[in-house]
C-alpha cells in the first residue's frame, strides 16, 4: 500500500493491536477474512463503506448493523477502524482485513509456539503446488466450488500441519483476490515472518544444505541486512554449484549457472 493507504493501514493496525490482545486469535482470523471476502463479493457495500465523502461514523454505524452480534468484538472494532480510515483505492480496504487476519493467524501460531512450523509449511506446499500440476489446476479453478477445494485441502492437509497453515493454505486457494495461489503463498509467507519482524530467504542449491550450513548462512544474512533472516531452502538440481538466495527483489547468485549467464549478459551488451 501506498500514500494515503499506507497511512490508513498504521492506524488501523494500532487499533487491531489494541483490541486483539483479549480476543480468539483463531476466530478473529477467520471473522477478518470473512468479511474480507464480504467486501469482495459486494462491490457496491465495498464502494459505500469506502467512500471518503461519507462520514467516518456513518460508516462504522454501517457496520455495526451488518455485524453487530455475527463476528466478535475485536473483529468487530477492527473493521469500523478499517472502515473510518481513508483509502487511495476502494479494494485497499478489503486487502487491510485480510491481511490482519493474517496477522492474527500468525500471533495464534506464535502463542502456540508454532510459528516456525507454519512459515515452513506454507514454502513446502507452495513447492509441492509448483511440482504437481493436477493439484495447482484444482485449486485454481475459478469455477470449482469452494466447498470442493477446501474438502480437498483438509483431505491432503488435515492433521498434517499446524491448524494455522491449513487455515491460511485454505484463505488463499479458496478466496485468491486477483493473485496467483505461488502470490498468495508467497504473501502470507511474509506476513507471518513479519510476526517477529524477520525477512524471509529463499535459497536455491543443487544440495540439500546441512543444519550447519543453513545456521551459518542465516547468521551471514542476518548481520548483513541488520534483522533476523528465516531461510526457506529449495534443491534445485539445475543448480551445477554454489547457492542462490532471494530475499524480496534482491538476489545473491554465486551459482555456476549464475555465472555463466552473467558472462553470457556482458559478452552480449
Amino acid at each position: 500500500m501506498r500514500g494515503l493507504s499506507r497511512t490508513s493501514l498504521a492506524e488501523v493496525e494500532e487499533r487491531f493491536n489494541a483490541v486483539a490482545g483479549s480476543a480468539d486469535l483463531g476466530a478473529l482470523s477467520d471473522e477478518l477474512f470473512a468479511v474480507a471476502d464480504l467486501l469482495d463479493r459486494e462491490h457496491g457495500l465495498r464502494r459505500a463503506l469506502s467512500d471518503p465523502a461519507r462520514p467516518a461514523e456513518q460508516k462504522a454505524g454501517t457496520v455495526r448493523a451488518l455485524l453487530g452480534g455475527k463476528v466478535n468484538e475485536a473483529a468487530l472494532a477492527t473493521t469500523e477502524a478499517a472502515v473510518a480510515a481513508r483509502w487511495s483505492r476502494a479494494g485497499d480496504l478489503a486487502d487491510v482485513l485480510e491481511r490482519l487476519g493474517v496477522v492474527a493467524a500468525a500471533a495464534e501460531a506464535e502463542s502456540q509456539s508454532r510459528l516456525d512450523d507454519v512459515e515452513d509449511e506454507l514454502f513446502r506446499f507452495g513447492r509441492v503446488v509448483a511440482a504437481n500440476p493436477d493439484l495447482r489446476r484444482a485449486l485454481a479453478d475459478q469455477a470449482a466450488p469452494a466447498s470442493g477445494k477446501e474438502q480437498l485441502l483438509r483431505d491432503l492437509l488435515g492433521g498434517k500441519v499446524a491448524p494455522t497453515t491449513l487455515r491460511l493454505i485454505t484463505q488463499v486457494a479458496v478466496h485468491p483476490r486477483g493473485r496467483s495461489l505461488e502470490a498468495g503463498l508467497e504473501e502470507a509467507g511474509h506476513l507471518v515472518a513479519a510476526q517477529r519482524r524477520r525477512l524471509v530467504a529463499v535459497v536455491r542449491s543443487a544440495v540439500e544444505l546441512t543444519e550447519g550450513q543453513k545456521q551459518r548462512l542465516a547468521a551471514w544474512l542476518s548481520s548483513s541486512y541488520g534483522r533476523d533472516v528465516h531461510l526457506n531452502v529449495e534443491v534445485d538440481k539445475r543448480v551445477l554449484g554454489g547457492f542462490s538466495v532471494r530475499i524480496g527483489d534482491e538476489i545473491i547468485d554465486t551459482t555456476i549457472v549464475g555465472r555463466i549467464e552473467e558472462v553470457r549478459r556482458r559478452l552480449a551488451g
